[in-house]
């Protein structure tokens, strides 16, 4: 199955580069450029992209705002691509909707592997954006843990947890010893439930109701 992308980045040279490395490949297919994220919201609709490679500072219109329009508005997954790891957009531009992020200076097979990933429907943060993720969320006042309890079942709280951890659902099942369909249901749910558009927002939710806290140092 061919995944279908739009490159939405300001500078020009950097779409003809990405393109060239998708068009590599025989199933990732670009479909469309976009020099600016209002020209990304408006090829959206029209190209029918399942991924959007998208730029964070982007003339008239951010990738921020981009972002929250297109996944407010249509299916597509959005993968941001930052310049720098200290990007101060990366926590807004992850409660727009972003699916993953990965750093530009990133080796071409992981930039393939993350439009596969992010078009699957998983979550894909790069490990220094990650960091700089749960520092964000150090400074967030936690809701009490309780408040999630109304919600979910204890076993979904606890693969939530592990979903928190960075643990793909096959890593899940081995280490709850259940199938992996079991688990793919009860994450399934907990979208639901939580109102979570992907397994980046599930990490979302788990940090922000204070099931987990990342360790200060």
């Amino acid at each position: 199955m061919t995944t279908r992308v739009l490159l939405a980045d300001d500078q020009a040279l950097v779409r003809g580069s990405f393109r060239v490395l998708l068009e590599s490949t025989t199933d990732l297919l670009v479909v469309g450029e976009a020099g600016n994220g209002r020209e990304a919201v408006e090829l959206v609709p029209e190209v029918k992209p399942d991924v959007v490679l998208m730029d964070v500072r982007m003339p008239e219109m951010d990738g921020i705002e981009a972002t929250r329009q297109i996944v407010a508005t249509s299916g597509a997954k959005v993968l941001i691509l930052t310049t720098y790891d200290l990007d101060e957009y990366v926590y807004a531009a992850l409660r727009a909707g972003a699916s993953g992020f990965m750093l530009k200076d990133g080796r071409p097979p992981e930039l393939l592997a993350a439009v596969r990933v992010v078009a699957a429907g998983e979550a894909l943060l790069a490990p220094s954006v990650t960091s700089r993720l749960i520092r964000a969320f150090v400074s967030v006042p936690p809701v009490p843990p309780a408040t999630l309890d109304h919600q979910i079942t204890a076993r979904e709280r606890e693969i939530l947890l592990l979903v928190a951890r960075g643990l793909s659902n096959a890593e899940i099942s081995d280490h709850l010893h259940v199938g992996i369909t079991t688990t793919k249901t009860h994450v399934s749910r907990l979208l639901m439930k939580l109102g979570a558009r992907d397994r980046a927002q599930l990490v979302i939710a788990a940090y922000e109701s204070g099931l987990v806290r990342p360790a200060v140092s």
